[in-house]
C-alpha cells in the first residue's frame, strides 16, 4: 500500500480509487446487452460518483462528520470465481467480479482508516468502508436472487 504524506494525499487515492471504480462500472454497463442491467450498473457508478464528490467535499471544506456502521455480510463473494472472457461477459460473472470490486473497495476503506491518526479522518472511512460493504451486499443479493436459483 501506498504511504502517505499529508490526509490531502490519502483523500486523493481514495478519490483515484473512486473513479476507477465509476470506470469499471461504466465499462461493465457498455458490454451488456440487457438494458435493465446496464441500468444497474450505471446507477452503481452514479453512487461511485457520490463517493468520489463526497471525498472531494471532505478534503476542501475539512469535514470529518460521517457515521460508521455495520452491515451483515453473505460473504458470497469469497466462494465464487469469475470465469471466461469479460468482453462477453454474463451477468453472473459481471456479479462476481463487482462483488469481488466492492470487497476490494471494503478493505481498502478498511485498510485506509486503521492508517489514519486522526479520529474524525479514520470515522470517515469507515463510512466509506460500510457504503462499499453495501454495495457488495446489494451484488451479492442479487447473485442468490437471480444466479442462485436458476441452479
Amino acid at each position: 500500500m501506498n504511504t502517505f504524506d499529508s490526509v490531502d494525499d490519502i483523500l486523493d487515492f481514495a478519490m483515484k480509487s473512486e473513479q476507477e471504480a465509476v470506470d469499471f462500472y461504466v465499462g461493465l454497463a457498455a458490454k451488456m446487452k440487457n438494458e435493465e442491467i446496464r441500468e444497474v450498473f450505471l446507477e452503481f457508478a452514479r453512487e461511485e460518483v457520490g463517493h468520489k464528490a463526497r471525498l472531494q467535499k471532505i478534503k476542501d471544506e475539512k469535514i470529518f462528520d460521517m457515521e460508521a456502521g455495520q452491515v451483515r455480510d453473505l460473504k458470497i463473494a469469497d466462494y465464487v470465481v469469475v470465469s471466461g472472457d469479460t468482453n462477453d461477459m454474463e451477468y453472473r460473472d459481471a456479479l462476481v467480479l463487482a462483488m469481488k470490486r466492492e470487497k476490494a473497495a471494503f478493505k481498502l476503506y478498511m485498510a485506509l482508516a486503521q492508517r489514519s491518526r486522526q479520529p474524525e479522518l479514520k470515522k470517515t472511512f469507515e463510512a466509506l468502508a460500510l457504503e462499499e460493504s453495501k454495495h457488495k451486499l446489494r451484488f451479492e443479493l442479487e447473485y442468490d436472487e437471480v444466479v442462485m436459483r436458476e441452479n
